[in-house]
């Protein structure tokens, strides 16, 4: 992935500054053209100023308020001297996706799906900018996930907030710019001290919290009991950045937790007592990795236009995946484990049945950038993916992908999740004055079985 100095790192962010002709000459920050540095711990600079106090609950919109007319994140837009839609003209016009290969795309468009895109799976529910996301690498979108369709968590800065849709608020769950120390001690067991941790990536399953950071940390945290049960560097390579953590189950049923970093290992370790178990080698940066659902296939995806696809239990390379034009940093399995998704800075989605590899089942392509995230929901009715800015499209796997929603917003996106029930999605928005976490609730025509939850 990405190289850059972050001696004095706190939050990179993704600004290509330019000047809008007809907006009284304000810079506006659309795209992920450059990595920068930002060290005032807030998010991303925003395009917009209000003169809301976003410590407040009258800063959140609500669904009713949504059919009534105001914007789904509170943007005053009768205030401001454009319009929305003369806006999102100029985004999409403007805005430069990252590339790290150069590559021919014309005939990419030829391959992708035709997409009918006005359907509405989700409908809006909620925006609250008492939380909001903040990203450490431009690169890297994992920051955000559901536990269930009430309870949602997500990286604020130094924190690992969880907000609560019931009651409305949000609470603190770890703070990893203090020292860490880890309460777990086992003979065989190398944990460490940590502070000051810039995560970069994390995943909340199974009652487990993990979380990767920038300079090859490892943060492991069980939701059900205080402190921190594990901690350590996992590598201490100057490119050290842990990309992807994941938590899953082999093929026995046994609780694990995979990290892909940048000095080109995966590692394996126990979900228990968190001993390293295996250690896999790859020639390129390994941006992010998933395992099947029953356990036995890992794909490995990274600074390659390829994506290999492993043997979960050995690490050994038994295929590989070609079709992509740039860097992947986002896969996805369908719950039935035959589809794979990959996400890639080529501004598409491939869908893989693994039955049949040589070639790509189908092609889906964003707006803007680079597929930075990707989630099926658990039914597999459903799959979503994000753009780093301003889109979230939803897919029907049901009609072969050619019908979609897509949520249009404007900021960083963070992060996506499902509700492990597919009834609620979380979009993590990350934005100096419009951060927040956006809900979306799934729609049902039968509206009178909802009042019995």
């Amino acid at each position: 992935m990405e190289q850059f100095n972050n001696d004095d790192l706190e939050y990179v962010v993704d600004y290509d500054y330019y000047y809008m002709a007809g907006y009284d000459d304000e810079e506006y920050p659309l795209s992920e053209n450059e990595p920068q540095m930002n060290n005032d711990f807030d998010s991303p600079d925003s395009d917009f100023e209000d003169d809301f106090e976003t410590s407040k609950p009258k800063t959140d919109t609500s669904a009713l308020e949504a059919r009534k007319g105001k914007d789904i994140q509170g943007i005053p837009w009768e205030r401001l001297n454009f319009t929305r839609d003369k806006y999102r003209e100029t985004r999409l016009k403007q805005y430069k996706n990252f590339e790290n290969l150069s590559r021919p795309r014309e005939e990419l468009g030829k391959e992708c799906l035709q997409v009918e895109r006005g359907k509405t799976f989700y409908d809006f529910q909620f925006n609250t900018r008492l939380v909001k996301s903040t990203i450490v690498h431009f690169q890297l979108r994992n920051l955000l996930w559901a536990t269930s369709k009430h309870d949602a968590y997500l990286m604020q800065n130094y924190s690992v907030m969880h907000w609560s849709s019931l009651l409305r608020r949000g609470k603190e769950v770890l703070n990893v710019a203090k020292p860490i120390v880890p309460t777990l001690n086992r003979p065989g067991l190398l944990p460490q001290s940590l502070s000051r941790v810039q995560i970069s990536t994390m995943t909340v399953k199974e009652n487990l919290l993990v979380a990767g950071g920038f300079q090859g940390e490892l943060i492991c945290k069980f939701l059900n009991q205080p402190g921190v049960a594990f901690c350590t560097k996992v590598t201490t390579d100057e490119n050290a950045i842990t990309n992807a953590v994941d938590v899953f189950r082999n093929q026995n049923g046994s609780l694990r937790v995979m990290t892909a970093n940048n000095d080109a290992q995966v590692r394996v370790f126990d979900a228990e007592n968190f001993a390293l178990l295996n250690l896999f080698s790859f020639n390129w940066s390994v941006n992010n990795t998933s395992v099947s659902p029953d356990g036995k296939l890992l794909a490995v995806l990274g600074d390659s236009s390829e994506c290999l696809m492993a043997d979960a239990q050995s690490g050994k390379v038994i295929g590989n995946l070609k079709g992509h034009l740039d860097y992947s940093f986002s896969s996805a399995w369908h719950p039935d484990g035959r589809i794979l998704a990959t996400g890639n800075q080529d501004t598409t989605c491939r869908l893989w049945d693994i039955r049949n590899p040589s070639k790509s089942l189908a092609v889906l392509k964003g707006r803007m950038g680079a597929v930075r995230a990707l989630k099926f929901s658990s039914s597999g009715r459903f799959m979503a993916m994000a753009e780093p800015a301003d889109f979230v499209h939803i897919f029907d796997a049901e009609t072969g992908y050619v019908h979609g929603q897509e949520i249009d917003l404007f900021g960083e996106i963070g992060g996506i999740s499902f509700s492990p029930d597919s009834e609620a999605l979380f979009v993590g928005v990350s934005d100096r004055t419009y951060g927040s976490l956006l809900e979306f609730n799934r729609r049902h025509y039968n509206q009178y079985l909802d009042s019995i939850f």
